[in-house]
Order: C-alpha cells, then structure tokens, then sequence
C-alpha cells in the first residue's frame, strides 16, 4: 500500500527512479567528457539511427503498459461482477425462501459475505483466516482450514445448503435452478480473478524493455552532444526516464490485486458488498465503509 508520505509531486517520480535518473546522468556525462573536453569526435554517432530505436522502445513499452492495464480493468469488471452477483443472490435467497427459513437464508447470505471476503484474501496472497471480517461472517471456518480451495469450499457449502432445502420441499425445482446459475457465475468470476493473479505477463516484457532502454540510454547522447552540449545530459534523462516509467507503469499495473497503491481497492469493494448484503438482511449496525486515506488512496 502507497506510504503516507506520499504526495502528488513530480519530484517523487525522480525520488522513485532514483538509480535510473543517476545512470542516465552517468552516461550522459561521460559521453560528454568523452567528446567535448576530450575531443574523440570518432564517438558521435548519427541522430537517425536513435531515431528507429526510440521508435522502437517506444512501441514496445507502451504495447506492454497497455497489455497490463487491460489485466487491470479486467480485474475491475469482474469485481464489478461480483457485486452485482451478490446483490442478486442476495435478493434471491431472501425472496425464494419461506419465512419459517428465514435463520438459514442469513447463514447463506453471511457465509456469501465470508466467500467475497476470503476471495479477496487469497487474490492478496493473505492469511483469510486471520482476516477480521472474514471471521466476522464465518466464525466457524476452521473445519475448512484443509481446503485446496476455500472460496470453492464455500460455494459447496452454499450448494449443499440450498440442495438440502430442494430435497425437503422448502425450495422448487426452478429457483434452484436460478440459484445454481448464480453459484456459477460466482465461481466463473472466481476463476477469472484467479487466472490473472496466477498468469503473470511474460517476464520477456519487462526484461527486453529494461535492457533496450539502458543501452539506448548509453547510446544516445553520443547523438547528441555534439549538437546540443552539455544540454544533451537533462535531454538524455528525460527522454530516457519517459520511456523507463512507461515501462514501470506497466509493471505495477500487471497485478490488479496487489497492495501497491495501483491495485484495485478490494476492501472497500468486499465491505461495500458486506453492507449491502447486511442491510437487505434487516440489520442496522453495519460494517464502516473503507473510504480513501488522507492521500486520497481507497484499498
């Protein structure tokens, strides 16, 4: 998660790129000292070869900072998904049962509410059964402890719980065909959440990016400090640091679940489902709402 140190300042990005600033200046001050004071003008190199190569580096950073921000707003349409999807079980467990089920439609309604609360634990690589809120609404997780799979476990459960009801004549045959059919739009945002969070972009991306933007840094300002001086240094860290941090943009947005500051704010999208879920119930005391930090970051 963003620090709270954090501010909106440009210098910050230098802050951030600290090391790749320095060897940018480096390298464009020895091109510098190498031309200029020295005089070994045998090292300048001709502008428009750079040219293609910059043309280049440029489209295949941006092709993977586009790349991840697709697995970015993937990430955000699923869960976008999921609360939708849980508004409508919700609605549906509430309205399809009969009264005198009313103590097993909220068990279904609160274990649903530990199942998005354990997904989002998993997607961070977090302990759920250390999670507050996911004990909050399954108290009695523990019995699940062994399962490969703890959000499938909890849509077992779910199934179990409403086959149960069918077979005693509590629930007919087409709501639990309707509720079958939500359990299984659940699991398919489950997976889809899961393939992103275990499909990394090819680490080919990011090395191939970093290397041509380092030797394009080493390169170009022997392009040019014979026209530009001692102004080729700044020029060279600029355009260098443009390329680098569209490849960084790429590299912290490849992940939608992480805790960086990028990553989708899946607290506050799981407790706003809590609260929506808790409410429909009837009840009045509800978990606060995650609102952002005081730099304005919602996780």
């Amino acid at each position: 998660m963003m620090t709270e140190s954090f501010r909106s300042n440009p210098l910050r990005l230098l802050q951030w790129q600290y090391k790749n600033v320095l060897f940018y200046t480096a390298t464009a001050t020895i091109a510098w000292g190498l031309i200029e004071p020295l005089g070994l003008d045998f090292l300048k190199i001709p502008v428009i070869p750079l040219t293609i190569v910059g043309s280049a580096i440029g489209i295949f950073t941006s092709f993977r900072a586009n790349q991840a921000y697709d697995r970015w707003w993937e990430g955000r349409k699923l869960w976008g998904r999921m609360i939708n999807s849980s508004r409508h079980f919700c609605n549906q467990i509430i309205r399809y049962l009969d009264p005198e089920d009313r103590e097993t439609a909220e068990a279904i309604v609160l274990r649903h509410c530990g199942y998005v609360h354990s997904l989002r634990c998993i997607l961070r690589r977090q302990d759920p059964f250390a999670d507050p809120d996911f004990q909050r609404n399954i108290p009695d997780a523990d019995g699940l402890r062994g399962s490969t799979n703890l959000t499938h476990a909890l849509l077992d459960k779910q199934l179990i719980a409403l086959t149960g009801l069918a077979d005693v004549k509590r629930l007919d045959g087409l709501r639990l065909q309707s509720l079958d059919a939500t359990l299984m739009d659940l699991l398919n945002i489950q997976g889809g959440c899961e393939r992103i969070r275990g499909t990394p972009l090819p680490r080919g991306y990011g090395f191939i990016a970093e290397a041509l933007i380092q030797l394009f840094a080493v390169l170009l300002p022997f392009a040019l400090v014979h026209e530009m001086g001692a102004a080729a240094i700044p020029v060279n860290v600029l355009v260098c640091l443009a390329f680098a941090l569209i490849s960084e943009a790429g590299r912290v947005l490849e992940d939608p679940f992480s805790l960086y500051y990028n990553g989708l704010p899946l607290h506050a999208l799981s407790t706003k489902i809590e609260r929506n879920l808790r409410q429909r119930l009837g009840e009045t005391t509800l978990p606060d709402a995650i609102t952002p930090s005081k730099i304005g970051v919602l996780m």
